[in-house]
């Protein structure tokens, strides 16, 4: 099907269907995908009329056809992709039909309780049968989650031969609900071997312009944008997008001039906005752009590119050597590997290399389960450490991000397992320089090895910029003449290869003493010979040092800033992070660490009341990770990480309050009603909100979605609740919030009502007569203090 797409003009997609399918009657709340079953002549009529206004790609009616979401209506799934395929692909004619897959509509764990794999299996399912129906390409649209995206993206990959476009949303702030940056997107997307990458939805052209230009910038694959036409207003009884045709087409032609090569709409969006989009770009050719490739692992919500300032690869998740790593791997002890984690983490590591391999553990699966528990607290990119090829592809598919594979070598066994893996999941690899005959003694031996892992690499798909070589440290104490030739070797295959360099650096003093001395020198050695990402323990104050002192010296800490400020007092010298103390319970709040903050509270009531905890240590652990996310210091996968260990930690003190006052004790600050509104089957953001005010000391009854006025109403004035909090995140709902609004209006004039969602802002709130505009789960829990401290 990649004929058919044609990159040298510009491709012009579709706009919003739901927009059109309101102007057509469509109810506030109605099942979109019904139609295709129901009224497939309205459906049908969409698409021609866009078609007509110049659309080259129009897109199948099943945003929401998913199991999950059409099991709940009572809907068939094949019948509903079935019919729309059918509907898109007649009106088409010769032009190309998207399968519209968007979000599932479920947070994904660690956070929520959606598996990758379940995630994978329902993108699958709608996949097989879009394709089957005769789609022409897959859209993934609207994803605010990285790992839900790359989920559809591997489900479409091995359940298709379909070109793959994906399109993520962004807040205000620049990132995805989750955290995630736009490099950090076109670094994950693109390393999946996606067709095509970009954003929609979001909010107006202009305010997505520049988050567009950031994109630009890293994208090697085309790039798509499909903006909102503005975010909606209540004029009178109809929601209205604000941004006429000819403001969105000059947009439209800006970001076009800027290098996107594919335009479309969202939500707002009618065949007049396509229809002038398609004219203002007409005199154009696509630009033609230049984009230097990065060697950048990602976490979810981090990049980190090596070159330039020296990153540091944490080594101390491998349970070489280490007897207490050991213990815990056999004790499925996992605290300990995520202290482990947040340790190094926090002594400056910028990747951490993770190895479980213990001949008595089952490695395969305790790699994952570790993989997933430390993508769950930390937000650095990982790196997958085995020797075995079935380890390696289990990890790196569930990782969320873009890890990096340790190792290949240059066995011809060794490259045929290890490179089509990193192909298939976009990893970054490690190249060790030793083959079938072991390591080489001569720099010059492994810079040959080096260059034939590229040359092989290559042939497989994987650019130079994805492979970052290991000369391989030898011990001063067996092979000492080698030890020179590992530097000589670093510094040959920067110069010959151009490629990134790691080292193992303190396997260079194994078996002599003053190990310190010896690991810092011949760092520094390495560093000026070349080195990129030194593997050391991050712990080691004087090793960081000897990284710090060095990028000032090689300029790559400009102006000596990072230096001066460590540096510039006695007193602000750099320390190594003492290892936490057990009772630190607001730092392992923060860090997410679960079972080990239940503990120091178990531990802590044997002295203390539980109401004293909750005040002195969760709720300012809270009020912490709250300001620093506000900040956009830490991101919705910390803060709900905090908000789950302090509701684990909530339970110990529930528990010892049951066992002292009986089954009635309580601790509420007040009672709070929440909802999504009738005909809205999202509810991610409204269950964050229930976490976090429940771990705020409130009592919250969550009503769950689609839910009709009446029961909101009844719910309100049986526990006499002070607060609702209504959530609304389609624009075919935002009507029925005002409804719900007026009803509680009317029956409970004393309760104060909250809104949200993502359609939703200030203005719309106050348009509709709310008390408060709740933008996220934190500033729901000052609204709801501010409520019961004003009750009160």
């Amino acid at each position: 099907m990649d004929k058919k797409l044609n990159f040298d003009n510009f491709l012009i997609f579709d706009g919003a269907m739901g927009t059109m399918l309101q102007a057509s009657g469509m109810k506030g709340g109605e099942l979109a995908e019904r139609y295709n079953l129901e009224k497939p002549e309205v459906i049908s009529g969409i698409h021609r009329a866009y078609l007509a206004a110049g659309a080259e790609v129009i897109t199948t009616n099943t945003f929401s056809a998913n199991r999950f979401k059409l099991a709940e209506a009572g809907l068939d799934l094949a019948e509903v992709i079935g019919a729309a395929v059918a509907i898109a692909r007649q009106a088409a004619g010769q032009r190309l039909v998207a399968l519209d897959i968007g979000p599932l509509g479920r947070l994904m764990e660690p956070y929520g309780n959606l598996s990758f794999e379940a995630a994978y299996e329902a993108f699958a399912e709608q996949i097989r049968l879009g394709q089957a129906a005769g789609a022409d390409l897959i859209l993934i649209e609207t994803m605010s989650d990285l790992y839900e995206a790359k989920a559809a993206i591997l489900a479409a990959r091995e359940n298709a031969e379909l070109p793959v476009f994906c399109t993520m949303t962004f807040q205000a702030d620049g990132r995805t609900l989750t955290g995630a940056d736009p490099l950090t997107v076109v670094n994950v997307l693109q390393s999946l071997g996606v067709t095509a990458l970009g954003i929609n939805c979001s909010l107006g052209p202009k305010e997505i312009l520049p988050l567009v230009r950031t994109v630009l910038k890293f994208a090697q694959v085309p790039v798509i944008v499909q903006p909102n036409a503005g975010l909606p207003q209540l004029i009178g009884e109809k929601t209205i997008y604000q941004i006429m045709p000819a403001e969105f087409a000059a947009y439209g032609k800006e970001m076009a001039m800027a290098g996107v090569g594919i335009l479309g709409g969202c939500c707002g969006t009618t065949p007049d906005h396509i229809k002038a989009l398609k004219e203002a770009v007409g005199g154009l050719k696509p630009v033609e752009r230049k984009v230097p490739r990065l060697t950048a692992a990602s976490s979810a919500t981090t990049t980190v590119a090596l070159g330039g300032e020296i990153k540091i690869i944490g080594e101390r998740l491998n349970p070489s050597g280490k007897k207490r790593l050991k213990e815990a791997l056999r004790e499925g002890d996992l605290d300990y590997l995520l202290r482990e984690a947040v340790d190094q983490r926090d002594n400056g590591a910028h990747i951490l290399d993770v190895n479980v391999g213990l001949p008595e553990i089952d490695e395969k699966t305790v790699m994952v389960k570790v993989i997933k528990e430390i993508q769950g607290v930390i937000n650095l990119p990982l790196q997958i450490d085995s020797v075995r090829p079935e380890v390696i592809e289990a990890a790196v598919r569930i990782c969320n991000g873009r890890p990096i594979i340790n190792s290949v070598n240059g066995e011809e066994k060794a490259m045929a397992a290890i490179l089509p893996t990193a192909k298939k999941y976009g990893c970054l690899v490690v190249a060790l320089t030793m083959d079938e005959k072991g390591i080489p003694p001569t720099a010059e031996e492994r810079l040959r090895i080096a260059e034939r892992i590229i040359n092989k690499a290559a042939a497989y798909g994987l650019p130079k910029e994805d492979i970052i070589v290991d000369c391989l440290v030898l011990t001063a104490s067996a092979q000492q003449r080698e030890v020179q030739e590992t530097i000589k070797a670093v510094r040959l295959v920067k110069e010959k290869l151009g490629v990134k360099t790691t080292l193992g650096v303190s396997n260079v003093s194994f078996g002599l003493p003053a190990r310190p001395l010896l690991n810092r020198t011949f760092l520094a050695a390495a560093l000026a010979a070349g080195l990129d990402a030194p593997i050391m323990n991050p712990l080691d104050a004087e090793m960081r040092d000897t990284v710090r002192a060095f990028n000032v010296l090689w300029n790559h800490d400009r102006e000596s800033r990072d230096f001066i400020k460590a540096y510039s007092t006695p007193e602000e010298k750099p320390a190594l992070h003492p290892r936490r103390e057990r009772k630190d319970l607001k730092t392992l709040i923060i860090a997410g660490l679960k079972e080990e903050a239940a503990a120091v509270v178990r531990d802590l009531l044997k002295a203390e009341k539980g109401l004293a905890i909750v005040d002195h240590y969760l709720i300012p652990a809270l009020d912490l990770v709250g300001e620093r996310y506000e900040k956009g210091e830490l991101f919705l996968p910390q803060l709900i990480q905090a908000a789950e260990t302090v509701k684990r930690a909530f339970a110990v003190i529930k528990e010892d309050l049951r066992k002292e006052a009986g089954p009635a004790a309580a601790v509420s600050k007040g009672k709070i009603v929440i909802a999504t509104v009738k005909g809205d089957v999202h509810d991610i953001g409204k269950n964050i909100v229930k976490l976090l005010l429940e771990n705020y000391g409130f009592t919250v009854y969550a009503l769950g979605k689609d839910v009709p006025s009446a029961v909101i109403v009844e719910k309100v004035r049986e526990e006499q609740a002070a607060l609702v909090g209504l959530s609304a995140l389609m624009t075919t709902t935002v009507r029925n919030m005002a409804e719900a609004l007026t009803a509680l209006r009317h029956a409970c004039p004393e309760v104060k009502i909250m809104v949200g969602g993502a359609v939703l802002n200030e203005d719309y709130a106050q348009r509709i007569g709310a008390d408060f505009y709740g933008k996220d789960a934190r500033e729901a829990v000052k609204i709801a203090e501010m409520v019961y401290r004003e009750k009160n």
